[in-house]
């Protein structure tokens, strides 16, 4: 396959995943925003979504003070911002134009109608009456994409490439959650006792495990209250969760594996590495060691992987 097809195809599914991801995180802000709460751990939700992202700086630089329906803009409407779900979707729609020879046309029709779909509810200013709408609407779609490139593609070196760019940006996308959101907790709560208590806690957790589709998950594993060590678990080490970053690397190292070639050695081996080190571990250990430390460490492997796999397999600049 000529590597600018594997490029097209390997950010196509990126940018949609990256859709959905922003689309889960804004849903569990906005439900959460809801609940009785202080207008400090209100705004701390709002300043760790924009920390997942790593967009601060530029939300700052250009609105200055967090405001949700301001940050709800820039998050979805905003052109500017290329991480913006309009932005994703966009994106998405023109590296799938670039391929449509090797997508399926059910695969290019969903894609193209979601763009085109998503500027008329953007348009219909649904984002202001409903916003959750616009957010379940965004999770539909991607699951949809991702349904129709699963039943309909010819599982050969195109459909690989589509699936390692799904689940290498799943991947960040959920350790980054953690990171932020386990974080956030230890240091503005942690440290007050008086300012703790259970109810807080649960809607904190429900809400993570809600960002991820796993709170049904959660409950039918472990079947008790919500521990925060049971949802680091559940997020890391547990392969049969499909968001989780243990299954997330078992797919792409099989995704890997099957479009290897003669200079993609040491990228298989980072990443058969990463998965035996969520396969064997064990949440104690990383606890013991620090969570954090554990996700930084991860998502620099997780970067370093993306650059390999560029330099293998893709149009690098």
């Amino acid at each position: 396959m000529l590597s600018r097809t594997a490029d097209h195809l390997f950010w196509m599914s990126r940018y949609m995943e990256r859709a959905e991801n922003t689309a889960r995180m804004l849903d569990v802000n906005y439900q959460t925003a809801l609940l009785p709460q202080s207008d400090a751990v209100a705004e701390l939700g709002w300043r760790g979504l924009l920390a997942i992202s790593e967009l601060t700086g530029d939300y700052t630089k250009r609105y200055g003070d967090i405001h949700p329906a301001k940050l709800m803009e820039f998050m979805v409407a905003d052109e500017e911002n290329p991480s913006s779900i309009v932005s994703c979707l966009r994106a998405a729609r023109e590296n799938a134009r670039a391929v449509r020879g090797t997508l399926t046309t059910e695969v290019w029709e969903t894609t193209n109608q979601t763009w085109l779909e998503f500027n008329k509810l953007l348009a219909s200013g649904e984002l202001r009456r409903d916003p959750a709408n616009v957010f379940e609407w965004v999770k539909f779609r991607s699951h949809l994409s991702r349904g129709v490139v699963v039943g309909t593609m010819l599982q050969d070196e195109a459909f690989h490439f589509v699936r390692i760019g799904s689940f290498l940006e799943r991947a960040d996308n959920t350790a980054r959650m953690l990171d932020v959101k386990f974080h956030d907790v230890d240091s503005d709560f942690y440290g007050h006792a008086d300012e703790r208590d259970n109810e807080y806690e649960f809607y904190h957790w429900s809400a993570i495990l809600r960002s991820v589709s796993g709170f049904e998950v959660y409950r039918k594993v472990y079947r008790n209250v919500i521990q925060p060590e049971k949802v680091a678990e559940l997020l890391i080490l547990r392969a049969d969760m499909p968001r989780s970053l243990a299954h997330c690397m078992n797919r792409m190292s099989s995704n890997l594996r099957s479009v290897a070639n003669a200079n993609s050695g040491e990228t298989l081996r980072r990443a058969g590495r990463l998965e035996a080190d969520l396969r064997y571990g064990r949440i104690d250990e990383i606890l013991s060691t620090g969570l954090h430390a554990f996700l930084t460490q991860f998502l620099a492997n997780v970067g370093e992987l993306g650059v390999g796999i560029s330099k293998d397999f893709l149009v690098t600049q």
